[in-house]
């Protein structure tokens, strides 16, 4: 039986099916209220609930050179006028266990980066600010693992947990995505929501950048949710070749809908 995870009349783990979604990195506040404007009106349009998502840090980077986000001061002030304009629930990134107050008296998800997936101090400091908890399964982890990372959780008193799978390492620069992950970490009794986005990526593919393979978004995405997962984390941009961060494995904007049609379709034949 899986835990049942709200906030803001989203729920995680009922009969609905969640999407978490927005640009990679917070680029400028004009920017993220219209990619927030804009998915809401998607997302309520299909019949999905929504999930802001956009970092204010994006510390894990390939090259020095790249665009990291606008900082944590200025990137929560974004982050709650999104939500106040926007009215929808947000979610953001946290590295460093002193973010986790500061960015949980904004933001209602905090979510825990796979590469920091076992961080005991990060997990703990995020743990006890009371907020939902995503964490990230790392690519270097095995779906079963995870149950020791809901442990360090609830052990800091928290009991509000996401858990995501993003893709496993295989060989060298790539990831696959095992759909048993997703019945495997939900019998840790908590949502599983599955990454279409980052499950695509080819770390270092080019050079100083990520690449990826931005075509299997979708096949991924649909697998997922025939599978069962709880959720679906898309990374979208209006402009995704201009994107300053992850551009190689954003979902374009104006193909949002036909794709959040789809995986309706499949949810609904999965539960009827």
């Amino acid at each position: 039986m899986t835990n049942i995870i709200q906030t803001g009349g989203v729920c995680f783990g009922g009969e609905e099916l969640p999407i978490i979604a927005g640009p990679c990195v917070i680029e400028s506040r004009d920017h993220s209220l219209f990619m927030a404007e804009s998915i809401a009106k998607i997302c309520s349009e299909v019949g999905l609930p929504f999930v802001f998502k956009s970092s204010f840090d994006k510390a894990n980077r390939t090259s020095v050179d790249s665009f990291r986000g606008p900082g944590m001061d200025e990137g929560l002030q974004i982050l709650s006028d999104v939500k106040d304009a926007v009215g929808v629930p947000v979610l953001t990134d946290i590295h460093h266990p002193d973010q986790a107050v500061s960015a949980a008296e904004v933001v209602d998800i905090l979510q825990i980066p796979a590469f920091l997936c076992r961080q005991t101090d990060l997990i703990e400091a995020a743990a006890k600010t009371g907020k939902i908890v995503n964490v990230k399964k790392g690519q270097f982890l095995s779906p079963w693992k995870m149950g020791s990372i809901v442990e360090k959780i609830e052990r800091s008193g928290g009991n509000k947990i996401l858990l995501t799978d993003r893709g496993t390492t295989f060989g060298y620069e790539s990831l696959v995505s095992d759909m048993r992950s997703i019945p495997i970490m939900q019998e840790t009794g908590y949502p599983v929501i599955f990454d279409a986005t980052h499950s695509t990526q080819i770390p270092g593919a080019e050079g100083s950048n990520t690449g990826g393979a931005r075509e299997y978004i979708p096949t991924l995405a649909k697998a997922a949710v025939a599978a069962g997962a709880n959720g679906v984390f898309i990374e979208v941009h209006d402009n995704v070749d201009e994107a300053k961060s992850d551009a190689a494995t954003q979902w374009p904007l104006d193909q949002l809908n036909d794709l959040l049609v789809s995986l309706k379709r499949i949810h609904e034949a999965v539960h009827a």
